[in-house]
């Protein structure tokens, strides 16, 4: 079981965006996991066995405690309920409190189609007669990552302390971050997705004062019982 689970459409989609965080709960002594849709079987460089490899090799950066891939179709991914089915079981076995999601928009169509399974996984997977050899469970928060879509954040998590090692998980994919001739044109090389990365980890950072930062995105209302405790200035 797990207290925060990660779900995400590729191999390296959660180290992009919200790997500094699950790094920050596990060292808080939460028990973390992931759970990655397809193995990126329609990508340029690599191949599915290769780039689940990797992502193990991730994990043990990111100090998760569970990590699978369910092999759904790359590049065609639907919302099928054989597909929420197989997730919310997933997460009816693996309990989280808390999921993280994909942003519900996107440029890759896997991103937002993992956004909507994940979201009516997580419903499904309190629905008791759904199943009777499992008990239900439905996490109690979800929360999404918006690193790439271009909107205010909810929250920002103060990542500072986590970034290098975010940044060591993602080069732990050889096959798609490694000087390769194969799909030079389309991927930029170790020196530039660490520039980028730190460049947009530096601008959410700013927002709450602090070096690098992750933002999330929550659909509900934000509840404050301290107005004295409210950290990140005003003024």
């Amino acid at each position: 079981m797990v207290d925060l689970l990660a779900i995400a459409a590729h191999p390296d989609d959660v180290e992009q965006t919200c790997g500094g965080a699950l790094l920050r709960m596990a060292e808080a002594g939460y028990r973390t996991g992931i759970i990655d849709l397809t193995a990126g079987d329609m990508g340029t460089r690599g191949t599915p066995e290769i780039r689940v490899a990797e992502s193990e090799d991730a994990a043990l950066i990111l100090r998760v405690s569970h990590r699978e891939n369910l092999h759904f179709p790359d590049a065609r991914l639907e919302n099928t309920l054989a597909g929420r089915i197989t997730l919310a079981q997933r997460i009816r076995e693996l309990r989280p409190h808390t999921v993280i999601l994909p942003y519900w928009e996107g440029r890759h169509p896997d991103h937002y189609r993992t956004s909507e399974i994940g979201y009516e996984a997580c419903f499904l997977a309190g629905l008791r007669k759904i199943d009777q050899y499992t008990e239900p469970h439905r996490p109690y928060k979800i929360v999404y990552s918006s690193i790439y879509a271009n909107v205010t954040p909810t929250f920002v998590v103060d990542i500072t302390q986590f970034f290098d090692r975010r940044m060591q998980s993602l080069l732990a994919y050889k096959s798609q971050y490694g000087s390769l001739d194969e799909g030079a044109t389309l991927f930029p090389d170790e020196a530039e997705i660490r520039d980028r990365l730190a460049a947009i980890a530096r601008f959410y950072g700013n927002l709450i004062g602090v070096k690098y930062g992750e933002p999330y995105v929550v659909k509900e209302t934000m509840r404050v019982d301290d107005l004295v405790a409210l950290p990140v200035r005003s003024i």
